[in-house]
């Protein structure tokens, strides 16, 4: 059977657009079968990235100005452009693609290039918080005190995300997210705070966290790399074995820690819910504060300021929250409560005559 012209012009149309939609004429599935880079370009990159520069010293500074300064204002979106801004996930990969070929010369290289820069930008935000004086500890600073199993997760994946992107030209944009993940950068800013201040907690809370990202980011990034082929199981022994002891250190502090996060909240949700039940006449009482820390006879130490109208809670209320609070947690609790008493006026404008 013939077809007429404008049959065969309408089946051309469609066969094009098959092509296209399948990726068989310009590629548009074409990111599905990427290779990874070849050993010796992506071996030449990550020796560039590692290089201790002067571009790297003062990238490190900037961030690290950065970062402190918006430690210190309490401000997200300037930590984030921090984490943006710092080149220091650059010599991590290249720690992680050094123990995954065990290359040694990469590693050392690797290695200088990421301590001189953590010591740079420690001293930066140590030096900076001197010069501004603000003592009080802000949220951004005191949730980097305090990290958990949820932290190392997702370093994890952060660590494989950052291998897997810099072994592929095409998506070699997803670093920025991945440094922004990992947040290398503000804990360092916050260890310098915690030695301004003289704060121990402080600083041993953010080297927590700073030792567990990176020692995160070097596991699992080597996995990664291994899982593409790059160097061999036999060379990457030594240090995977490293990761893992350093990993299975950090994670006892790591459990505690998630096991007391754990805690607070569920304190929280049950004082929450019986402040409301036993003050269900009032609007203006509300939780400010509360704290929870367990002590030596496995018991629970908890702090609680409330908010309420004058004389509107009684020691009766505060027994029978402790009585709930026992109950429901299944452990002693010392339960400490101020109340901040809460006063209201009004003025309104008169009419006029």
């Amino acid at each position: 059977m013939k077809l007429s012209y404008a049959s065969r012009r309408r089946l051309v149309r469609w066969r094009q657009l098959l092509r296209g939609a399948t990726g068989s004429n310009k590629g548009n599935w074409a990111w599905l079968k990427t290779k990874p880079l070849p050993v010796v370009t992506l071996n030449r990159d990550l020796w560039r990235w590692a290089e201790p520069s002067v571009n790297y010293y003062m990238l490190m500074f900037l961030s690290g100005v950065i970062a402190t300064l918006g430690l210190l204002a309490n401000s997200s979106a300037t930590i984030i452009g921090a984490m943006i801004v710092a080149p220091l996930m650059g010599p991590i990969i290249g720690m992680a693609f050094a123990v995954a070929m065990g290359n040694r010369r990469l590693l050392k290289r690797a290695t200088f290039s990421m301590v001189t820069g953590v010591l740079l930008n420690v001293a930066t935000a140590t030096l900076i918080t001197s010069i501004v004086g603000l003592d009080a500890l802000t949220t951004e600073v005191q949730v980097r005190m305090q990290p958990t199993l949820i932290d190392l997760g997702v370093a994890l994946a952060a660590g494989a995300a950052g291998a897997y992107a810099k072994a592929r030209k095409h998506i070699s944009d997803a670093l920025p997210g991945v440094a922004i993940a990992v947040a290398l950068v503000p804990p360092l800013s916050v260890i310098g705070i915690g030695i301004a201040t003289w704060s121990k907690a402080v600083a041993v809370g953010s080297t927590l966290l700073f030792l567990t990202n990176l020692a995160s980011v070097i596991f699992c990034g080597a996995l990664v790399f291994l899982a593409q082929k790059y160097g061999s199981l036999d060379r990457a022994q030594k240090g995977l074995a490293v990761s893992v002891l350093v990993l299975a250190l950090l994670g006892l502090p790591l459990g505690f820690s998630f096991r007391d996060l754990v805690v607070r909240e569920r304190t929280r949700t049950h004082l929450n819910l019986l402040v409301r039940q036993q003050t269900s006449g009032l609007s203006d009482v509300g939780i400010e504060s509360l704290s929870v820390r367990r002590r030596r006879d496995r018991g629970l130490l908890v702090n609680l300021e409330i908010s309420a109208p004058s004389n509107s809670i009684s020691a009766q209320d505060i027994d029978v929250l402790h009585e709930f609070l026992e109950a429901e947690l299944n452990v002693p609790v010392d339960l400490n409560v101020s109340v901040i008493p809460i006063d209201r006026f009004r003025a309104l404008t008169r009419q006029r005559q």
